[in-house]
Parts: C-alpha cells; structure tokens; sequence
C-alpha cells in the first residue's frame, strides 16, 4: 500500500468516526479498538493510528497511557473554550469576509437561517446553522483559519446532540437576522459584535445518566 492509499484511508476512516463521536453514536469514554476498527475497513493499523492522531487534534479523542484511545469526554469548561475560541476566530473571519459579501451570499445566509428557524430535528437545525455562518465567513479566503472554526463547530455540535437529542424544540434565532441587517447596511463593527456575542451562549439542561441521577449539561447554542 502507497503512503498515498494510506492517507486517502485514514481519511476515510477519520471522517467516519468523527461523524459517529459528533452524533452520538460513540459516547464519551467509548474506547476505539485498533483491531476492530482495522477490520470494519479493511485496512491496516497504520492508518487507523493516523486517523486516531487526526481525531485527537479535532479534540474527538484521547489517549491515553494503558487505556489506549477513547472518545473525548467534554465539561463545562471545554465548552466554554469552545464557545471562547469561536467568537474569537469567526468574528476575524467576518470581519475580513465583510467587504466581499455580496447581495447573493447574503440572500443565501438568509434562506439558511429561515432553515434552521423551520428545522424540524436538531439534525436539520445544525445543518442549517453551520451552512448559515459557512456562508458569512468564507469570503475571507483565509483556509487555515476557516478549518479551525469547522473543526470548533464540529465540537460544537457533538456537544448539541450528545445534551439536547432528546429535549431540542425548535426556535427562532434573532442573532442571526440582526448580524445579516447589519451587514445588509454596512454596519461590520456591529455585525462582529454581535456574531461574537452569539457564538458564546451557553445553554446549560439537566440530563439524567445512567444511574438515574441527574447532571447538569451544557452546549453552544449559537
């Protein structure tokens, strides 16, 4: 196998288990096995070790010394430097992005947030947040800092869906239609005010755990 096919492999195997950490489908503490994971695709060790490497960078996984890998736990703090981390990175992006927003991108954020504000399940509404703030920030033609923010949103939405599944009902978001008003009028400085704003709430609900207690639970809810 070429050290290509290995890195189109571990991406492979990369993308599919983010996807299961971010929906819930591996909960947190869930240890990944080498062995089975290798089997499922059909693949060495090398490249599921390349794939756990890249999840530990997203802040998917851990690893840790005679556990082996297993999926990130999160707290309150790690969502709250989640939060901190992507009103900072996506009100630069926004503000270099501005001047480049177009009548069209902005119609297209609008529909986005009508989407989510419709949405249905909290599938839905994730997708059409994500698409809504994809829209506003990729104008700013800066590719590392717009992979961090994905990366940031991807841990934002793991913490959405493992807390608020089975409790999420849907709402109208009045922070994005006041960030496109401002942008439709030119107002950038209050447009990155308050993306910054609406990207740090924090929502907190208690969810019951498997001993029947109750724990608080937080998640960004912007």
């Amino acid at each position: 196998m070429t050290l290509s096919a290995e890195d189109t492999i571990a991406n492979r195997i990369s993308r599919v288990l983010a996807e299961r950490i971010i929906t819930g489908m591996l909960e947190p503490g869930a240890k990944l096995r080498q062995d089975h994971i290798a089997e499922e695709f059909g693949t060495s060790h090398v490249p599921v070790r390349e794939a756990f490497r890249r999840l530990e960078a997203q802040g998917l996984a851990v690893s840790e010394a005679r556990r082996g890998v297993r999926v990130a736990s999160f707290s309150r703090a790690e969502v709250q430097e989640v939060a901190l981390m992507r009103s900072v990175l996506e009100g630069l992006a926004l503000r270099h992005s501005a001047p480049h927003l177009t009548t069209f991108i902005l119609d297209q954020a609008e529909a986005a947030a009508r989407a989510g504000d419709a949405a249905t399940n909290i599938e839905e509404w994730d997708e059409a947040n994500r698409r809504f703030h994809k829209l506003l920030l990729a104008p700013c033609n800066m590719p590392r800092l717009l992979a961090q923010i994905s990366d940031l949103h991807a841990a934002g939405s793991r913490f959405l869906f493992a807390t608020r599944r089975a409790a999420w009902t849907p709402r109208v978001d009045t922070d994005h239609r006041a960030i496109l008003d401002h942008l439709r009028k030119g107002m950038i400085d209050q447009a990155v005010i308050t993306l910054e704003r609406h990207v740090k709430r924090i929502g907190q609900q208690p969810m019951q755990v498997a001993s029947g207690a109750n724990r608080a639970t937080y998640a960004i809810q912007g």
